[in-house]
């Protein structure tokens, strides 16, 4: 089993950053590709920016050049750097892992991903 806890979520005016955390904990060996998703009211869960086992990144063209996916693999920890937030970015964030062997397009379906953080809130106001 793993486990995911995000935190770093808040509230910012549009123009400022947050960096969001994500800490894995359990079986992470068996982790293929890990990813940020957000899920904003009354709107589907998307992905933002998605990370492979062998470090390639893959971002949503509404974040590119503004998120940045990092992984410390030392301390087990994913991170969203977020510059540029924009009232749109604003959502619910949400850390997932996936154990499967996903194709190019099968990494932005969430239905694929089989751990789920509890998720973190980023309010952007204009």
């Amino acid at each position: 089993q793993v486990q995911l806890v995000e935190s770093g979520g808040g509230s910012v005016q549009a123009g400022g950053s947050l960096r969001l955390s994500c800490a894995r904990f359990g079986l992470t060996g068996s982790i293929t590709n890990m990813g940020w998703f957000r899920q904003a009211p009354g709107k589907e869960r998307e992905g933002v920016v998605i990370i492979d086992t062998w470090g390639h990144t893959n971002h949503a063209d509404s974040v590119k050049g503004r998120f940045t996916i990092s992984q410390d693999n030392a301390k087990n920890t994913l991170y969203l750097q977020m510059n540029g937030l924009k009232p749109e970015d604003t959502a619910m964030y949400y850390c997932a892992a996936s154990s499967r062997l996903l194709g190019r397009s099968e990494i932005w379906l969430h239905d694929e991903y089989n751990y789920w953080g509890q998720g973190t809130q980023v309010i952007v106001s204009s």
